[in-house]
């Protein structure tokens, strides 16, 4: 088939690549011209696993442009897949997306012939059916159905697995217009995924709801997880590995997002969480979970903060090991680790931070009040205690030398399960869920952190 994609950052370049990949003719169009130079050169306009790979591999099928002309001429489909920023109400904006559905649709003023425009972005429930609809009928002058279609068809990746998450999904969602422009639309995911996996095809409102249903179930168990590993740290002979073990056995539970471990962050998970709050609050309807979830999450720094004041008093020197919001991306868009650096920085600790990918995009973030550390043998051997916030494997290996100050070693919070005992023997590793509060003083539940979602 042939497609374009609007949008060639994070999500859009492996979307164009894959596709290309797959045998698809595709095109790519994005305003920033250096998007547009690289992937027109063969380059990835944007660093991503196996994102080279797939450009490499569609090469001869994948090009790119500024003009909207010119893509949507070259193109039976067309994806759109820009940015939806949180605005202060916790509502996603839709102003680049109807920008690029304006763009679209005069366009086709010009063409011949039935087209389908995808909205691929994260919007609120209602967009679709309403401005965006709107817009695309003004500006192409079509009635939806009729010579155009409209899908809105979300994907759910992470940064890091893009490419992985797009040929491998656990299912597609496709919000369609009519059963014409979902079958057209589908049939582009029977060519391009690895597996032939599930296709949920339903009205627009209905995948909308879906989208942000399933990454508020997710984030809803990462919190209980969370939750059972702070009742465990403060209970003798508790571990919340052995427990959520047990309780994802549970067919009905599942073991997968059940590990006691740090908050959640990136760039979905949070905001998707406050955009459902605020959906259901525009509607009156009520969303306690929603909140409530939000609440434990933003509790985790402050729980890791007491560990630390557990074991150094009220200074001495931290180093902050993992500052992406997960392994593989040098996002820190709502990272754990760099919200820890700062709650420790602001309680008077001096902190070291290290990450293979990231130091650069939490030092403009952080500022000065962090020693910013290229080498994570530095940023351990400048700490009086370590904390490994991020699960990136070079952390696995590091030598116990640089744990140990002359006939003792320093404590190592392992949020993960990174490192291994048998390789560390009579090093303090901290398990996070495992009686780590157990003789602090502070075994007692602490005040419950307010359950008041941030809309802002």
């Amino acid at each position: 088939m042939k497609l374009s994609v609007i949008g060639l950052g994070k999500l859009g370049s492996p979307m164009a690549a894959v596709f290309a990949a797959a045998g698809h003719e595709v095109i790519g169009l994005d305003l920033n011209p250096n998007y547009v130079a690289a992937l027109a050169q063969g380059r990835a306009p944007v660093e991503e696993p196996r994102l080279q790979e797939m450009i490499d591999a569609g090469r001869l099928r994948l090009r790119a442009t500024s003009s909207y002309d010119e893509a949507v001429q070259a193109s039976d489909i067309t994806f759109i897949i820009v940015p939806t920023p949180s605005a202060a109400n916790g509502h996603f904006s839709n102003r680049f997306v109807l920008e690029a559905v304006e763009a679209v649709g005069d366009a086709l003023r010009s063409k011949d012939g039935y087209h389908l425009v995808v909205v691929t972005s994260t919007v609120m429930p209602g967009s679709t059916g309403g401005p965006i609809a709107q817009a695309l009928t003004a500006s192409s002058g079509r009635k939806i159905g009729d010579t155009v279609g409209l899908c809105y068809n979300p994907e759910f990746i992470a940064l890091g697995s893009v490419v992985r998450d797009m040929l491998h999904p656990d299912f597609i969602l496709i919000g369609e217009s009519d059963p014409r422009a979902g079958e057209l639309l589908a049939q582009v995911y029977a060519t391009s995924c690895a597996e032939h996996p599930v296709i949920r095809r339903m009205n627009w409102v209905n995948a909308e709801i879906t989208k942000i249903s399933v990454n508020t179930y997710v984030t809803t168990k990462i919190s209980y997880a969370n939750m059972l590993a702070d009742l465990c740290d403060r209970l003798p002979g508790a571990d919340v590995s052995v427990v959520s073990e047990a309780v994802g056995s549970d067919s009905r539970i599942g073991r997968k997002y059940l590990t006691g471990a740090t908050g959640y962050g990136g760039p979905c998970f949070p905001r998707d969480n406050i955009a459902f709050t605020a959906l259901a609050e525009s509607v009156g309807a009520r969303a306690d979970l929603a909140r409530a979830t939000d609440g434990v999450n933003r509790y985790q720094v402050e729980r890791l903060t007491a560990l630390v004041r557990h074991h150094l008093g009220s200074s001495g020197r931290v180093a902050v090991l993992g500052l992406s919001y997960k392994p593989e991306t040098y996002v820190v868009e709502e990272s754990q680790g760099v919200a820890l650096a700062r709650a420790l920085t602001q309680s008077g600790y001096e902190v070291a931070v290290h990450d293979p990918q990231a130091v650069d995009a939490a030092r403009a973030v952080l500022g000065r009040t962090v020693h910013a550390a290229l080498d994570v043998t530095a940023a351990v051997e400048f700490a009086d205690l370590v904390i490994i916030m991020t699960a990136w494997s070079d952390y696995a290996t590091l030598p116990r030398r640089v744990f140990e100050r002359g006939d003792r070693s320093i404590p190592v919070v392992d949020c993960w399960g990174v490192l291994k005992d048998e390789r560390y023997p009579g090093l303090e590793i901290i398990r996070l869920g495992a009686g780590a509060m157990v003789g602090s003083g502070d075994t007692a539940v602490p005040a419950q952190a307010p359950i008041a979602v941030a809309l802002s």
